[in-house]
């Protein structure tokens, strides 16, 4: 792609997300959403291939759609109470049709259909767009008009978002794909804590960006796109399958990587709510993402490849890949647990 389209997308996924973020109108919200979605379309398409074109169309329907239910929904919540601030939504049809439509933008389950067919259609890079900067503006929505949700409509889409997350993943052999059922699955610890201590919403929502990033920036750096593929990647470099191991689990919240944080601190916080049920569903279901990452685990680091490689062997290909931001993001996807009391300062 010219350099100076790439630049001009980037610039307006940036732009849309800052004008959805400085936003109280919903009108401008609504528009600050569309520039990111448009922005973002020419670099899920940018190599023609037809499984890109299905994944980028897929996309830009569902986008549309929870657009077109913000915009029906506000005008709604204009024309009932005259007011178009985020903070004056009253009316509960309103509020619920805003809570679909923004769960749909993210993938939040029952809504969470179309993420994995869209992530396994796109190459890494613009998955990880996908999986981390998409979230930011529709999340600032979520957690500016939380007071205003039906809470337990939130307790239900946080606890089948969980769920759903970890029985999909069990079953899958393309990587992108189980990434996508991570997705869902963070996404539900999320919105389960939002109308308890949205704080640590936000807290989640930033470690789940810091080892979804590195995930994937490991994943480009040893080509592997399949489960099968991660069985050669200890004869291209040991230590990046050692890491890469370690992330995996962090993203599965194994104490005492950086992942465990979040979850603990959202099990203490729906312990003290007098919760403890949905707290028990919440630790099982992440014992179940726990599992599908241990495989992706036992595939890296126990198992090799049967296939018989016919091309180049990839241990001797060279890379021109930085390996920069893979070091930063695995290096604070793995030892951020430590100062957790330091964040949570911070945050709160």
């Amino acid at each position: 792609m010219n350099p100076y389209v790439l630049a001009t997308l980037l610039s307006s996924l940036g732009l849309g997300t800052t004008l959805t973020f400085a936003s109280s109108h919903w009108l401008l919200a609504w528009m600050g959403l569309e520039i990111n979605t448009l922005a973002i379309i020419p670099l899920m398409a940018q190599h023609h291939h037809p499984r890109a074109v299905e994944a980028t169309t897929k996309y830009f329907l569902i986008q549309a759609t929870a657009a077109a239910v913000i915009l029906f929904a506000s005008t709604t919540n204009a024309w009932i109470t005259g007011q178009w601030n985020m903070t004056d939504m009253s009316h509960p049809i309103a509020t619920t049709m805003i809570l679909a439509a923004l769960s749909l933008k993210i993938g939040l389950a029952p809504l969470h259909f179309w993420m994995p067919e869209v992530m396994q259609g796109l190459d890494l890079m613009t998955g990880l767009i996908l999986s981390t900067w998409q979230k930011l503006a529709p999340f600032a929505l979520i957690i500016q008009t939380s007071q205003a949700f039906d809470p337990f409509l939130l307790t239900t889409f946080g606890l089948m978002s969980t769920l759903v997350g970890g029985w999909g993943g069990l079953n899958q052999t393309q990587l992108r794909k189980v990434l996508a059922y991570s997705s869902i699955a963070h996404m539900g610890w999320m919105i389960i804590i939002l109308q308890h201590a949205p704080h640590l919403t936000f807290f989640a929502l930033l470690t789940y960006i810091l080892m979804t990033s590195a995930a994937f920036l490991t994943l480009k750096f040893s080509y592997a796109t399949k489960v099968g593929t991660l069985a050669t990647t200890w004869s291209k470099s040991p230590l990046l399958t050692a890491t890469t191991a370690l992330v995996l689990l962090s993203l599965g919240g194994l104490p005492p990587l950086t992942g465990f944080m979040p979850k603990w601190l959202i099990l203490q916080e729906l312990a003290k709510q007098d919760l403890p049920f949905t707290a028990t569903i919440m630790a099982l279901a992440a014992l179940i993402s726990l599992y599908f990452y241990l495989r992706l685990c036992y595939a890296m680091t126990l198992t090799i490849s049967p296939n018989t490689i016919t091309s180049t062997t990839p241990w001797r290909t060279q890379t021109t890949q930085i390996p920069t931001p893979l070091a930063l993001f695995t290096v604070m996807a793995l030892g951020l647990l430590p100062i957790t009391p330091t964040i949570v300062t911070l945050i709160v």
